[in-house]
């Protein structure tokens, strides 16, 4: 069983104090998901994030055809760090943290996910030949937005490290 790892940062120009309310709103998430997944969220979700919080979505994950994925708050540490986990969905296992730390000149917010395939060597082919890029668009589009979003700051936001999203996979 390979266990996949995406880490990615962008320096964004605002505050934990700016910050944190827009990551700990659900609601939020629709904005920061591209189109083509035609991501929507099917149940009633409150304000802010809470451990124990059940999130249901309606995705269109592969082409087009939609699918119900379930995600839990399983923490949740304000304004610092939360992480999601999906219960049902495409993924054998989904590990989601969110971290955001001060930095000079406003935040580093921190994405790392650790995911496992399902259907063995078979799921481990499509992640070569289709999910990797697929998550690299999802994660490109979401620095994007975020980019756009906050751009008319005094100090423009600005992608650290390389562009190409840390992939790495260890052997269970």
């Amino acid at each position: 069983m390979k266990v996949y790892r995406l880490n990615r940062r962008q320096q964004l120009p605002i505050g934990l104090r700016e910050a944190w309310p827009f990551f700990s709103t659900p609601n939020n998430l629709q904005s920061i998901t591209p189109h083509f997944l035609k991501f929507r969220i099917t149940s009633n979700v409150p304000d802010e994030i809470h451990s124990g919080l059940i999130i249901t979505y309606r995705i269109a994950a592969v082409a087009g055809i939609p699918m119900t994925w379930v995600t839990e708050i399983k923490h949740v540490e304000p304004p610092f760090r939360f992480v999601d986990e999906q219960r049902i969905g495409p993924f054998r296992f989904w590990y989601h943290e969110h971290r955001f730390r001060e930095t000079e000149g406003g935040i580093e917010m921190e994405d790392t996910v650790h995911y496992v395939m399902p259907l063995g060597w078979v799921g481990r082919f499509v992640h070569a030949v289709f999910i990797r890029a697929r998550l690299e668009a999802i994660f490109d589009f979401r620095r994007d937005y975020l980019d756009r979003l906050w751009r008319s700051r005094e100090q423009p936001a600005a992608v650290s490290g390389p562009h190409q999203p840390d992939f790495s996979a260890t052997s269970m």
